[in-house]
Parts: C-alpha cells; structure tokens; sequence
C-alpha cells in the first residue's frame, strides 16, 4: 500500500489539484486530503484566480505567469517519445493543413505551433472543443484523402493507440528531442506565491514521488485501465519524473522558441524553485 502523505499542522493542508492522466499517479498518488482533479486548462485557471494553491499543471502555464514557485526536482517529462502527446494523421504529414486541438491542452498545443513552425508544416492549428477530441479517440484516424489531423493528450492519445496500433502518428516529445536534444517538460508543480509552508509542501511532494516510484508495481498493479505491461514500460521508459539540470534547459529552451513563435509567454524567464 502506498504511504500516505500527512501534514504536522492539518490547518495547513493546501488546496491542491492535479491533471487527471495515468502520467501523474505517480506524483499523487498516496496524497492525504482532497484533490482537485481536472484537465490542464482548468487547472491554470484555478490556479491563477486562487481557488487552489497548487497544481500540478502544464508548464506553459509557468511561462506565462513566473511569480508562482516551483516544486524543484519534479515534472513530468520527456527525453524522447512520450507516446501520450502525439498528433494523429492519414496520408503524408507534409500534406496536413489543420490539425485540431483540444483548449485543454494548453502546453501540447504550444508545442505543436512551435514544432510546425521549426519543420517547416503548414498546418494551421484549430482549437476546437473537447468534444471534437472525444470523437477523435474513439476512431481510426483520418481517411487517407483528409488533410485533416488531430493532437491527442494524454489518456485520450494512449486508449486512441491502443485501439488503432497502425494509425500514423507524430510523437511531439520525438520531434522536440530531434531538434533540440533535450528533454520536454509537460508539467509542473506550481505553487501560488503566498503559501506560507511552501518548503515543507515541496519537502512532501518530493518525497511522495520517491515513494511512489520504489513502489511502482504496486502502482500499476492499483490501477486497472490499462495494462500492466504497457504502463510498466511508460512509467520506466516514456516517462520521467525528474526536473534536473536538463529538463530545466529544456523548459528554457521550450520558452525561447515560444518567443520565436508568437506563443503569449513572459519576456524574461527566472525559475523560482522551492
């Protein structure tokens, strides 16, 4: 059983949220207290407006809004294909003239415009609404003569792959380590600057995540979508839940090509970590 998380002082316990994908268990997992679970999107807004005090939410939104304080040591990236972020196509991918997003998936969707724009893709993105997303995930992909495609997240991408193992998909995480050679940060711990036991919050989260991760297979075991094989292999190998040296030059990274692209984010960037 996975060791829960308790505060010396309960007054104290923060309102904290989460993204609700297989990708995040092992950094919420074990949590005692109340979690907000919900999609990227929200989460920021939620985060933004003071309705949580932290999240773990994508990272533009840190990009975007630098005062809050990051939980150091811990995202959740990539170093190469991620297969949850991933757009799905017919045909040529050159060929491709929209590709429609979920509003949900605020970083994905700033990677994306960031890649078309590096690989030269004339794509336009549509961000449509989640409906469209739904639809996409329970369907084969594109028929060979649409130019249409779709950027999938998350569970949505893994149960879209699974039930179409030959669709053609472009993995976002491959593309960026491709171009950049660096890791991709999909999300954060953000912490809203009034928190006044943010070290002793970060402390914990850490050591729940170094918790979870010696119990993986009780982890996977606990859940029961998906299979045990598969999830094995995306926490080992897809996964990373680390916010090093590298990752921290790829957020760096990620954020100068965002300027470059037109992406709405802050003009200077410090991390401020806790």
């Amino acid at each position: 059983r996975v060791r829960e998380v308790r505060f010396t002082n309960p007054v104290k316990q923060p309102r904290i949220g989460s993204v609700k994908y297989l990708n995040a268990w092992p950094l919420i997992r074990g949590w005692l207290g109340p979690v907000d679970f919900d999609h990227p999107s929200a989460l920021c807004r939620k985060l933004s407006s003071g309705k949580l005090d932290l999240a773990l939410v994508s990272s533009i939104e840190y990009l975007r809004r630098p005062d809050y304080r990051i939980v150091d040591c811990v995202s959740i990236s990539a170093d190469g294909p991620v297969f949850s972020v991933i757009v799905s196509y017919s045909g040529e991918l050159s060929r491709v003239r929209e590709i429609r997003a979920d509003p949900a998936s605020e970083t994905s969707t700033a990677l994306l415009r960031c890649l078309l724009v590096e690989t030269g893709l004339k794509a336009r993105v549509i961000e449509g609404g989640s409906a469209a997303t739904s639809r996409a995930a329970s369907r084969p992909a594109p028929t060979t003569g649409d130019r249409g495609a779709q950027l999938l997240i998350g569970d949505q991408a893994i149960r879209f792959r699974q039930k179409h193992p030959t669709a053609r998909v472009w993995d976002l995480a491959a593309e960026w380590k491709n171009l950049t050679d660096l890791p991709f940060v999909f999300a954060l711990w953000l912490m809203r600057p009034e928190v006044v036991n943010a070290s002793e919050i970060a402390d914990r989260l850490r050591a729940l995540r170094d918790e979870n991760l010696r119990r993986i297979t009780e982890l996977i075991t606990a859940q029961t979508e998906f299979d045990s094989d598969f999830c094995s292999h995306y926490f080992r190998h897809n996964i990373r839940f680390t916010f090093g040296e590298r990752e921290k030059a790829g957020l760096r990274e990620f954020h100068r090509r965002c300027l470059g692209c037109g992406v709405k984010v802050v003009g200077d960037l410090e991390l401020n970590v806790v």
